[in-house]
């Protein structure tokens, strides 16, 4: 069995003390081993975390400890490998942003449908079903027949939804709207902002694709191609099994097999996405950091996400190396002008 657990989890909630909130959270992450990014906001928590059972099992537990917090649900799986490089709980406007002001997913949010009873709603004709992810994360994967907004970030996703209220528009050809998303997060926040505009019948995926892809045997699954995660898995398929995909260190973009026989992949450097979007400058940059992840990955040392503490003494400690050599050349000088 894998030994490292992966914990997706947020909730909609008022936290007016959310700043207070972030050094405790962030001591019970580092004394239960726990790594992963965290997001604090006024609206409530979001994140994804990884580490040994017992410190996921703790880090939760003292989570749910804040009776804000008491009913916070998390999807998990498993890796083979640590997914993150570093932990960071950081403090946020929104824990998903958006842009819109006044939005209450807590009490606005549309109505969950259980992944047993996903395949249903979607295949019925007066549905239309939004996927509510970025362009490139709907490129590896998603729902069949779910129309892809094409949006580079969330905070587009009102603007197509007044482009598509219009009356030729895709949300005034159907009743209801089913959308979906990752962990479900986006989709809370989504599905206000639709009720907030008008429209009554909206639905969205209880858990996200990550639970949809848990629970639902390939077999009857309405799923094609992979989910796209936030982590070093890249992507995940049915089962939360990690995929074949995984990430250009220069653009971020999820890389197929097949995009790394192309001419224009070099590791670390560029893909068939971004060979011609950087710079000569960049582009040594980007070689030099490769270098140094290869030499680091031969001596078997950690070159990527090693700890900023680690970072921090490496790089006082040359500066230290360098004052003492300049210190021993200046000696040297006064020696030879005393003789």
């Amino acid at each position: 069995m894998s030994q490292i657990l992966v914990a997706a989890l947020y909730k909609f909630v008022r936290l007016d003390d959310f700043q207070a909130l972030q050094a405790p959270i962030q001591q019970v992450c580092e004394s239960h081993g726990v790594m992963g990014t965290l997001l604090l906001a006024k609206e409530g928590i979001n994140g994804t975390i990884a580490g040994p059972e017992a410190g996921i099992r703790g880090v939760l537990d003292y989570l749910r400890s804040d009776a804000r917090l008491a009913t916070l649900t998390h999807k998990e799986s498993w890796a083979d490998t640590m997914p993150f490089y570093r932990l960071k709980v950081k403090l946020k406007r929104e824990i998903v942003t958006m842009g819109v002001p006044d939005i209450d997913p807590e009490t606005m949010a549309g109505q969950y449908v259980t992944p047993e009873k996903w395949n249903d709603l979607i295949s019925d004709p007066d549905v239309v079903v939004v996927d509510v992810r970025n362009d490139y994360e709907v490129t590896i994967g998603s729902f069949q027949g779910a129309v892809n907004p094409k949006t580079e970030s969330f905070t587009e996703f009102p603007e197509w939804v007044q482009a598509q209220s219009s009356e030729t528009g895709l949300l005034r050809k159907k009743k209801k709207v089913a959308m979906f998303c990752t962990g479900g997060i986006r989709c809370e926040k989504s599905t206000a902002y639709l009720r907030s505009q008008g429209f009554d019948e909206v639905y969205h995926l209880e858990g996200g694709i990550l639970k949809y892809l848990e629970t639902v045997p390939p077999e009857k699954s309405l799923w094609k191609g992979e989910c796209f995660v936030f982590d070093e898995r890249v992507s995940v398929g049915h089962g939360l099994t990690p995929g074949e995909y995984e990430l250009c260190r220069a653009c971020r973009q999820p890389l197929a097999p097949e995009d790394k026989t192309s001419a224009y992949f070099e590791p670390g450097v560029s893909c068939p996405h971004c060979h011609d979007q950087h710079t000569p400058d960049q582009i040594a940059r980007f070689r030099e950091r490769q270098k140094q992840i290869e030499l680091a990955r031969k001596r078997r040392e950690r070159h990527i996400g090693a700890p900023i503490e680690e970072q921090k003494a490496a790089k006082q400690a040359m500066k230290e190396k360098a004052r003492q050599a300049a210190l021993a050349r200046q000696a040297q000088v006064v020696t030879k002008k005393q003789a």
